[in-house]
């Protein structure tokens, strides 16, 4: 008995294949390109390392270049400020016109903002070249916490996460000791100019992988860009942060409370021009809504509160209070970044089993490696030198290790598809903004309480004080943590 067999449709070699439509917020790609991760990971690194990296340059490019205070201030304050001010808009604009084209665009500008800072031949051109990097790294960041969003799933999307984390951590820790090390090295005689001009190469051969790498993706009902919103944040946030940074070093002069007066009227005003707005508004009003996207931000503000000040407070602490030069501290830096590869590199699974609990782990972690750091500093601990603050450190970085990308990933995890833009835009502003306030408080904190005629210049007394507050701050942490959603 024979069967059948049915001729096979005709192929149609001469109609060409459909290109891959742009996804919307809640598509994943099934199988996402193998270089994905590694692109913008790197963008991630370049942008971290150059927040860090600025303060190994200082005291070489102020000599150079002739620079005084205020200018050295801007510096360093110019990137903080473009980069909170326009992140929430970023994000916005990645909804719109596609987050792998805003994050390849900021690519092109950061390099060349990095190549315009390496050969800026005055202070004012270097000011105004750190403004731009800032703007170039915010058209960024957003990008990339939405294109992980949305290109990742389940264990996966843990995983991309997690080396998120781990790529941020790295680049915060090693900025300082990675610039110590090209100034020493003084390629090309370059000095200082190598912190920046080192992004030039990095950023151009990552450029040439975005458009094979990187899938595109916008939100799936996209309008106009909200003008009156757009101005009314980005006011605000130049209004908050700008006083933040300048504040402590002018003796906080009426300018700063003013500043800090109008923002809130300007953020108030900005709250009830979104809730008016029924369609396509900067920042959505469901988001802070829901309960565990809201705790969150309280979650993520309270680590970034910390984390910017501990940092600053400790390079100061070093430097000035134990003499150490920058490659000396950058090694001692190391001590953290040992300790956060150890449990970042893992915390996906940590988290697949422990949950929001693995947030608060890290938190409490942190408080004891804080605690150990204070004891040290007043003598107590393993030896009086620099060095007795390793075991500290150590146990700090483990802690860094379990909060970083867990907490991003419970950000972020549970956003409604449509909202996954605005959402990242919200979260990378809140780092920011943290990072700020805790500069700003802590910091006033550390400064306040030196005595000349203490021992040691009262940097001990002034240390053990942050590292108590911070200690609060921890434990605050793993309060908030206890919000967010179970798994």
């Amino acid at each position: 008995m024979s069967t059948a067999v049915r001729p096979s449709r005709p192929s149609h070699p001469s109609r060409p294949s459909r290109p891959p439509r742009p996804a919307g917020d809640g598509a994943v790609a099934a199988r996402p390109a193998r270089g994905l991760l590694p692109v913008v990971l790197v963008a991630t690194f370049m942008t971290t390392l150059d927040f860090f990296i600025v303060n190994v340059a200082i005291p070489s490019l102020q000599v150079e270049l002739r620079a005084g205070p205020a200018a050295v201030q801007w510096v360093v304050a110019g990137f903080g400020l473009a980069l909170a001010a326009a992140l929430i808009t970023a994000g916005r604009l990645g909804d719109r016109f596609g987050r792998r084209r805003m994050f390849a665009l900021g690519l092109l500008c950061f390099t060349a903002a990095s190549a315009a800072c390496g050969l800026a031949p005055s202070a004012g051109t270097l000011m105004a070249a750190r403004v731009a990097q800032g703007l170039a790294a915010a058209l960024m960041g957003p990008q990339v916490l939405a294109i992980l969003r949305t290109s990742f799933a389940g264990p996966a999307q843990a995983r991309a996460f997690g080396m998120y984390g781990l790529t941020m951590g790295i680049g915060a820790v090693l900025g300082q000791l990675i610039g110590g090390l090209l100034i020493r090295a003084d390629l090309f005689d370059l000095g200082w100019r190598a912190c920046f001009l080192i992004n030039v190469p990095v950023g151009l051969a990552t450029l040439g992988f975005v458009r094979r790498a990187v899938p595109e993706s916008r939100a799936p009902h996209r309008t106009g860009l909200d003008l009156p919103g757009t101005v009314l944040i980005t006011t605000a946030l130049v209004a908050l942060v700008l006083p933040l940074i300048q504040g402590r070093a002018q003796g906080w002069p009426l300018w700063t409370w003013l500043c800090l007066a109008g923002s809130a009227v300007l953020l108030a005003l900005f709250a009830v021009h979104q809730r008016r707005l029924a369609v396509d508004p900067v920042v959505d009003p469901r988001l802070l809504r829901a309960r565990p996207f809201a705790a969150g931000i309280l979650a993520q503000l309270a680590f970034n509160f910390g984390q910017g000040s501990f940092f600053l407070v400790l390079a100061v602490y070093l430097q000035q209070g134990h003499g150490m030069d920058a490659l000396g501290s950058g090694l001692l830096f190391t001590t953290i970044g040992a300790g956060y590869l150890l449990t970042s590199t893992t915390a996906h699974r940590t988290a697949a089993r422990l949950g929001r609990q693995t947030i608060a782990l890290g938190a409490l972690l942190m408080a004891a490696g804080l605690v150990l750091l204070a004891l040290a500093a007043h003598g107590t601990g393993p030896a009086d030198s620099a060095w007795g603050l390793a075991p500290g450190l150590f146990v700090d970085g483990l802690g860094m290790g379990l909060v970083i990308a867990p907490l991003t990933g419970s950000v972020l995890g549970g956003v409604a598809p449509e909202l996954v833009g605005s959402a990242a835009g919200v979260l990378a502003t809140v780092q920011q903004v943290g990072g700020a306030l805790g500069i700003a408080l802590i910091g006033n904190l550390f400064y306040g309480s030196l005595d000349p005629g203490a021992a040691a210049g009262g940097f001990p007394h002034a240390f053990g004080l942050c590292m108590a507050a911070l200690v609060l701050l921890e434990l605050l942490l793993a309060a908030l943590v206890q919000l967010l959603p179970r798994g």
